[in-house]
């Protein structure tokens, strides 16, 4: 509930049933941020397998504007990659970034993050509707 409740405050989209599956499902690579006892950031992973390789897509990750510029967001960032980096199955981490996004673009750009590709359409119901597929390549 924690994290519907944060997603319905930080991004546009509602999210479907499978995004909470998904975001169970992976476990460690899930996780809330929270000050005092307020829930005020989340990074959502889903775990993608491919034979006997693992890519980690994020699916969400975000944290409340008066809480942004405090190091949360990297915390978030950082605790998945460390997972990620312990785990010789998982190839690569990757995400959508829309294409107006400077910030999130520069704050990935931080990590290593690179352009791997354009999508064009991507988002239904946003302005402008596309995205750039960002990625971490590990091993």
């Amino acid at each position: 509930q924690s994290l519907q409740r944060l997603n319905a405050c930080l991004f546009p989209v509602k999210y479907k049933d499978t995004y909470y599956r998904d975001a169970v499902l992976a476990g460690s690579y899930t996780k809330l941020a929270f000050y005092k006892d307020a829930c005020v950031g989340n990074i959502a992973c889903r775990l993608e397998e491919t034979g006997p390789y693992i890519r980690v897509y994020i699916m969400t990750l975000g944290v409340l504007p008066s809480y942004r510029r405090m190091g949360i967001g990297s915390k978030l960032l950082q605790s998945v990659l460390g997972l990620c980096q312990q785990d010789p199955r998982v190839v690569d981490v990757y995400l959508h970034v829309q294409t107006n996004n400077d910030e999130a673009m520069e704050f990935y750009k931080n990590f290593d993050f690179q352009i791997v590709d354009t999508i064009f359409n991507y988002y239904i119901r946003l302005d402008p509707p596309d995205c750039y597929v960002l990625s971490r390549r590990l091993r």
